[in-house]
């Protein structure tokens, strides 16, 4: 990211990505993170971080992507509702057989035109075929697949598709703490960022030892600093 994307803004990058990060990472209100800050004698406003996670979220979202590792061959999705001022829409989910997020896409419908857009959105964002996918038993999923990849083979079976059914907790708990979201572009737009900022710095602790957490945690907050195109002076 250019150093120019900062032009403008009053505040150093190292404070705005801070900010971000804490947005994204954690389940924390607008308001708790401009405490936070004041505690370290920053004066920023709740108005001025949100307006930070619009402005810049994506954008480090996108260069989380870019730089991911390419993921498993096996695709699990899922789908789940979400309540939008009172109307229901599908948030749909793949995970690799590793529990990577692979994409996610918010729709109005359940049904086989949608899941053809999320396999549709799966092979251009990722540029490759799994070699199996794992759904539950909703038809569309098979309906979808039957045109859009019909060699891949395709198991329907809830309890194997525990993997992404599982994904689906950290958003639900984000959304009770958003005390629901407000418009589908509020929720397509929070999502696609905090999916992927979210996933990049979660990773399974009791795979690690004490000093590889350690490890892992200094590189994931290095590689972060240079998608913000700031890096800390020893």
């Amino acid at each position: 990211m250019r150093e120019g994307f900062y032009k403008g803004y009053r505040f150093p990058i190292e404070i705005i990505r801070h900010c971000v990060w804490l947005h994204y990472r954690f389940c924390l209100s607008l308001r708790d993170i401009s405490e936070m800050m004041a505690y370290r004698s920053v004066a920023v406003s709740q108005e001025t971080v949100r307006q930070w996670g619009l402005d810049f979220a994506i954008e480090y979202a996108k260069k989380i992507r870019r730089n991911k590792p390419k993921p498993g061959s096996t695709w699990h999705l899922d789908e789940v509702f979400l309540k939008i001022n009172g109307e229901q829409v599908y948030l749909w989910r793949a995970v690799d057989e590793n529990g990577e997020e692979l994409d996610i896409l918010v729709t109005k419908r359940r049904d086989k035109k949608a899941a053809k857009s999320f396999f549709k959105k799966l092979l251009a964002n990722l540029e490759y075929t799994p070699k199996r996918i794992v759904t539950d038993k909703l038809r569309s999923y098979a309906a979808a697949k039957r045109e859009i990849m019909p060699d891949v083979p395709h198991i329907q079976d809830k309890g194997a598709n525990m993997r992404a059914e599982n994904s689906h907790r950290h958003v639900r708990k984000r959304e009770h703490h958003l005390q629901r979201f407000k418009s589908l572009v509020h929720v397509r737009r929070f999502l696609a960022a905090y999916c992927q900022i979210r996933c990049f710095f979660s990773r399974r602790r009791h795979l690690y030892s004490a000093q590889d957490y350690r490890e892992l945690l200094s590189n994931k907050f290095n590689a972060w600093n240079e998608m913000s195109n700031f890096k800390n002076v020893a």
